[in-house]
């Protein structure tokens, strides 16, 4: 059943635009222009079809809400690590080999269904789909932090504040080779033209489209052959810190993508799955205000490699 909203404008140039900055209706501008264009907002008790509609301010305006469509993905009970939670997000440290989305050939055992799950009957919804909001990604084997949200608007503004490089992330890695103690990455990436379930490094002018994407790296500890690194973030591609560390020549141990698999086995660390662990995540809370910080410690099985080489 749809959800009756009632607001009184402020002075705006577009209708659109203001409604998908007001908490209470908690939807894009898309989704905004969705309900005009079914004529579901009413501007003093007119339905109106522009979205472009400019507001004086003090007008009546009325927004039906429609309520979350059930999801596709079903909950299942996974166990989760909850490191924080409340009604707008929660941040979850998600272990090694757990998909994040529901996808081909993973429609079960995801992070999204065990918060399904343990979200059951208290989940606004994302979209207009009782879902939660997936506000950054990590690949199945990479371990650590992420920030999930539960309604439209926490996901708006959480995304925004990333987009904004306003929300900080970093990451721990075990690398290849010794890198120097500090160094940036700044180097585009886009999709391997000859390979096109890769990423690669892409100049501008090639003929792949690429994206702007920039990467801070110190050292932490050295060891023998490999060093365990810090990796922060400004932007966040797909596969970003994999890429740009073997671009600069310290791939990730345990990589099978962009690492050294040969050199990986012959070494005997027994990584299954790229050492790759999202540590520390800072943001503002997107309803109260507050700043937020959150770390997690390595994964066993990195930890195990680490006092290894350390022995040694």
């Amino acid at each position: 059943m749809a959800q009756v909203v009632h607001l009184v404008a402020e002075p705006a140039d577009r209708l659109d635009a203001w409604l998908a900055g007001q908490a209470e209706v908690g939807l894009s501008r898309s989704q905004v222009q969705r309900l005009i264009d079914g004529g579901h907002v009413r501007v003093a008790g007119q339905a109106v079809r522009r979205g472009g509609l400019r507001l004086r301010g003090g007008e009546t305006v009325e927004v039906d809400v429609p309520a979350p469509e059930p999801a596709l993905a079903q909950p299942e009970a996974i166990p989760l690590d909850i490191v924080y939670e409340d009604s707008d997000l929660m941040v979850i440290n998600k272990p090694r080999g757990m998909v994040v989305h529901p996808a081909p050939g993973h429609r079960g055992g995801t992070l999204v269904n065990a918060v399904l799950h343990h979200c059951a009957g208290n989940l606004p919804g994302i979209g207009g789909t009782l879902r939660p909001g997936i506000v950054h990604r990590l690949d199945k084997d990479t371990t650590g932090l992420l920030l999930v949200a539960k309604t439209d608007a926490a996901m708006l503004t959480l995304q925004r504040e990333i987009a904004a490089r306003r929300v900080k992330r970093i990451y721990l890695a075990l690398v290849h080779g010794l890198p120097p103690e500090r160094f940036d990455v700044e180097a585009p990436i886009g999709r391997d033209p000859r390979n096109r379930k890769r990423m690669a490094v892409i100049e501008p002018g090639e003929a792949a489209r690429s994206r702007a994407a920039v990467s801070h790296v110190r050292r932490l500890q050295v060891f023998a052959r490999h060093a365990l690194v810090e990796v922060g973030l400004e932007t966040g591609r797909t596969h970003q810190i994999r890429v740009h560390l073997a671009f600069a020549g310290y791939p990730v141990v345990g990589d099978p993508v962009y690492g050294r698999p040969a050199l990986d086995r012959e070494q005997g660390l027994g990584m299954r799955g790229q050492a790759l662990h999202a540590a520390r995540i800072a943001f503002v809370h997107p309803t109260s205000g507050a700043a937020l910080e959150f770390a997690a410690p390595l994964p066993e099985d990195l930890a195990a490699v680490i006092r290894l080489l350390e022995a040694t």
